[in-house]
Formats: C-alpha cells, sequence, structure tokens
C-alpha cells in the first residue's frame, strides 16, 4: 500500500501506484504518474503530466513541469536491469521536458543531483551523474554519463558533456558549447571544440570573492596555462606560493585529482 499523508492533494486524474510515499502537502496535478518505488518528500509538487519513476526520492520543496521524466531507467548500453536509484535534493525544479535517469550498476548505481537547482527546458541528467547544490542546467543542456558537476556551476543553453567529465565549482559553460575534458573551478568556457577562455570573474565578484582574491586567481591561471610545461606540472610548482588563498588551491587540488578526462586549457582544440 502507498503512504499518502492526509495534506497531499492528489488530483483523480493522476496515478499513483501502491507502494509510493507521498510526504506532507504534496500536490499532484492531473495526468501525473507516480511509480511504486518512489518517494516524494514534503511540498513537492507535480504539475500536469509529470512522470516520476524508478527507484527514486525527490527532496522537500521540488517542483516538477509537464512532460518531464524523473527516475528513467539508464540508456547505457550496459543496462541489464539492476537496482539503481535517483536521488533529488530539496528545492530543485525542473522545467518541461527534463529528463533524469537513475545510475548503473557499474557507476555506482546512484545519479544524485544536490539541493536548489535549477533545470530548465528539455535538460537532460544520465545515468551516474553527481550534481552539487545551486547549479543550473539551461535549456537543452545535455549530461552524459558518470558526469560530475560541482556547487553554483552554470551550464548555457545547448551545451553537451561528454561521460565521465568534471565541471568544477562555479564554472561557466557557454551555450552550444562542446564539453570534452575537465573544466576547472572558476573556469570559464566557451566553443566546439571547447576553449577555456578565462574565469568566470562576474560568478566570483557574485559570490562575494573579494577582488584581491581574484586578482591571485587570475595570476595562477596565467602561472598554470601560459608558463611552459604541462599545466598538472606548472599547477603542482606552484601551489607554496597559494597556501593562503583557498581558491587558487581549490583549482590545484581539483587539476591534480584523478580523473578520465584530460584537462580544458586555453590552447587544447585549436588548430
Amino acid at each position: 500500500m502507498s503512504q499518502i499523508a492526509a495534506s497531499a492533494v492528489i488530483h483523480p486524474m493522476a496515478v499513483v501506484e501502491d507502494g509510493a510515499v507521498i510526504g506532507e502537502n504534496v500536490r499532484i496535478g492531473p495526468f501525473c504518474r507516480v511509480g511504486p518505488r518512489v518517494t516524494l518528500k514534503d511540498g513537492v509538487e507535480l504539475l500536469s503530466n509529470a512522470v516520476v519513476t524508478g527507484l527514486t526520492e525527490i527532496g522537500p520543496g521540488c517542483k516538477i513541469h509537464p512532460m518531464a521524466v524523473i527516475g528513467g531507467v539508464s540508456q547505457s548500453l550496459h543496462e541489464a536491469g539492476e537496482e539503481s536509484r535517483l536521488v533529488v535534493g530539496a528545492n530543485c525544479t525542473m522545467r518541461e521536458g527534463v529528463t533524469m535517469n537513475c545510475g548503473t550498476v557499474g557507476g555506482g548505481g546512484i545519479t544524485r543531483v544536490g539541493d536548489n537547482c535549477l533545470l530548465l527546458a528539455n535538460s537532460h541528467v544520465a545515468h551516474d551523474c553527481i550534481l552539487g547544490n545551486d547549479i543550473i542546467l539551461s535549456n537543452s543542456v545535455m549530461l552524459a554519463g558518470h558526469v560530475r558537476v560541482e556547487d553554483r556551476a552554470i551550464l548555457s543553453g545547448g551545451c553537451a558533456v561528454h561521460q565521465f567529465t568534471r565541471i568544477g565549482r562555479q564554472a561557466f559553460i557557454g551555450g552550444l558549447s562542446a564539453v570534452a575534458y575537465d573544466v576547472i573551478p572558476y573556469g570559464m568556457l566557451n566553443g566546439n571544440p571547447g576553449i577555456l577562455a578565462g574565469l568566470n570573474v562576474v560568478g566570483m565578484t557574485r559570490a562575494g570573492i573579494e577582488r584581491a582574491v581574484i586578482h591571485q586567481v587570475r595570476r595562477a591561471f596565467k602561472q598554470i596555462f601560459e608558463s611552459e610545461g604541462s599545466a598538472r606540472n606548472n599547477a603542482a610548482a606552484i601551489r607554496d606560493e597559494y597556501l593562503d588563498c583557498p581558491p587558487v588551491i581549490e583549482i590545484l587540488d581539483f587539476i591534480a585529482a584523478e580523473s578520465d578526462r584530460a584537462l580544458s586549457s586555453p590552447h587544447r582544440g585549436k588548430n
């Protein structure tokens, strides 16, 4: 039997399958379908024609718009029906036509989206993606499997992200960009192929990062990407110089971490 809170409002033309867990003050509109292994936390709202399926948990205060399909089976060629999940945090908005897939066993078994994320129309989050908090995916953004996006990143309309790619905290991806390689925290990437064009100074300023700190990050960026030698070696060489500058250390740690993808740079992809 379903567990439906007394304060939930479910339209008579919606389908809530036995086994679903429906929290307080949830609102489910007409022609929605909620699967038997779905949990909708308090205050979730499904507008008309939304589908939530799979082993899926939707956090409190989320809003799902028409024609979104949340928790579908992964599109991985290795999908074999094993147990996998989708977990969405609090206060996320999924606009029209958004799709989010559950994970795969080979990729950890879970797709996870953090809190306060905004996914605009027709954006896609594939299997085993891990998204942080306060992220914006603009219209028709496509995340392939196993992508990681860190807090406060913004991905502009129509950009596509290659599988296993990492996008660092507060990075900005320009519209229609092809993201084939990792993007450093605070980085700004544009184009197809995507070129690391510099730093997201506007975003850093809006986040309250002091101008003096931004100047330090700019100087480190030049040392990493404009000096002779590899970016990884250059990053390791300047670490001691920036121990008192957390944003630079964050970038250096990101570069030093193991990854399946190479690093986006101002040079990679240019003819």
